[in-house]
């Protein structure tokens, strides 16, 4: 006694794994989508590269504007500061510091300097032009007291938070460069040349400028040339698809034509001559001259034949399947529900809606059903089948569910490269009038088929004329 199907359906373990095949109107390329795609593709990757080559623009920009920087401070270190640094300048002799004063003061006053300070090794502050800060002590870190040995000069944006920088709080962000010098004496010492930020990072956009136009350009021309580049290869895929789609339907209609011809040739030949020889056998029977032994024997000859004719005419159907009968739908599923029952499967058919549907999309659904019926005779070995069949709006959906062996990709494939089109044919019928087919399965664990079909086919050609193509399972 089987559970009901809906109880069984809930005890499955989810498999690990599944095989999925679908088809629908929407795989096929779009020429103008797929250009649109590629081109807003380009330039999101343009403008990505514009803004990284902007930033290190600007960073090498300011890399520049900051040597530049460094080596006005070392020319006013060498050539203002150096010559007039004298021993009297360390001690505070006031006439010697008017005198580095007055070289200072037009270097200051005609920018980008905002302040010059000279330190001792110990960090005293032995001139500056802010006199307030002479003879104040300020440690200096190691990296400042590394320009003292040799020609090097170090620089960074001042922290005007430290307490030596109190009185260049008001000139907006700075630069500040060290530079290593000897006064005349020999002693070494550091001139310190504080220069406005602003005149960096006005560097740096000036070179971000003038390399933006050129980058700029570059990358767009080369998109632009991409445009019909990309244009041109979607339209090949586009009449590849075509193509494949015009050979996939010429090879249906060959199975077909194909199908039919042997179907025809096995009726009225191998079909004939059996039951002619059914008949004869069974008028040798009547006929009373034979043992009751050799009677026996034709009897059972003549059941024999008949099996075979049966088993022929069974095969013929799957060779040249029926069309929807007239009654439409919901007979049409109950005759398959049926068959499937005498073949000891038990069956759960809900197909509520069957009753008033087009027949074009009837036609559609019942050949789908028949291909879905004939893999779980032939091939699923499944106890239990469910056929469901949903409408919402103007959209039709069909479920055949079964629990037998399930099948995966790899024997999917080998049986559609065998010749076995079935399910892929129907999925380029049911993609033709705008629904969608999906396969599931997996090993041991059942096969679920869902398709999904407009009420108004949108295919250039009826379903109910293409005919279905052998089982692919």
């Amino acid at each position: 006694m089987h559970p009901p199907l809906h109880q069984r359906i809930r005890a499955y373990p989810p498999p690990v794994s599944r095989s999925r095949r679908s088809s629908g109107v929407g795989a096929r390329v779009s020429v103008a989508g797929s250009v649109a795609r590629f081109t807003l593709a380009g330039l999101l990757v343009t403008a990505a590269l514009i803004g990284v080559t902007g930033v290190l623009a600007q960073h090498a920009g300011e890399q520049e504007a900051t040597r530049s920087a460094e080596r006005l401070a070392r020319v006013v270190a060498h050539g203002v500061v150096e010559p007039r640094l004298t021993p009297e300048v360390a001690v505070g002799d006031p006439g010697a510091g008017a005198a580095l004063a007055d070289a200072v003061q037009p270097v200051v006053a005609s920018g980008p300097v905002v302040r010059v300070k000279v330190w001792t090794a110990e960090g005293r502050l032995v001139w500056s032009d802010e006199p307030r800060l002479i003879g104040r002590v300020f440690p200096l870190d190691d990296a400042e007291l590394r320009v003292l040995s040799g020609d090097v000069v170090l620089s960074h944006v001042s922290d005007l938070s430290d307490p030596e920088n109190r009185y260049e709080r008001g000139h907006g962000e700075l630069l500040e460069a060290y530079v290593g010098v000897r006064d005349s004496s020999g002693r070494p010492l550091i001139v310190e040349v504080y220069q406005s930020y602003d005149a960096v990072a006005e560097a740096a956009e000036q070179a971000w400028r003038r390399f933006a136009p050129a980058g700029l350009g570059a990358l767009l021309a080369l998109e632009l040339l991409q445009i019909p580049l990309a244009w041109d290869l979607a339209r090949r895929l586009r009449r590849s698809q075509e193509g494949e789609a015009v050979l996939l339907r010429a090879a249906v209609d060959a199975s077909h034509a194909e199908r039919r011809r042997i179907a025809h040739d096995v009726h009225d030949g191998v079909v004939q001559d059996l039951t002619g020889l059914t008949y004869d056998l069974d008028a040798a029977r009547l006929g009373g001259s034979a043992d009751p032994r050799t009677r026996a024997l034709l009897a059972a000859t003549a059941g024999g034949l008949r099996r075979c004719v049966s088993e022929l005419r069974r095969l013929l159907v799957d060779l040249s399947p029926p069309p929807l009968p007239a009654a439409g739908l919901g007979p049409a599923l109950q005759g398959l529900a049926a068959g499937l029952e005498r073949r000891g499967c038990e069956v759960v058919l809900d197909a509520g809606p069957a009753d008033g549907l087009p027949r074009p999309a009837a036609a559609l659904l019942y050949r789908c059903a028949l291909e879905a019926v004939r893999n779980v005779s032939h091939h699923s070995r499944a106890r239990t089948v469910r056929i469901t069949l949903t409408r919402r709006d103007d959209v039709v959906t069909l479920v055949v569910d079964d629990d037998g062996v399930g099948f995966d990709d790899a024997r999917l494939a080998e049986r559609s490269a065998a010749g076995h089109l079935g399910l892929r044919a129907l999925s380029d019928l049911i993609g033709e009038s705008g629904g969608s087919l999906t396969a599931e399965s997996c090993p041991g664990r059942g096969t679920r088929l869902t398709v999904t079909v407009p009420v108004e086919p949108a295919g250039p050609r009826p379903a109910a004329a293409v005919p279905a193509a052998g089982a692919v399972r």
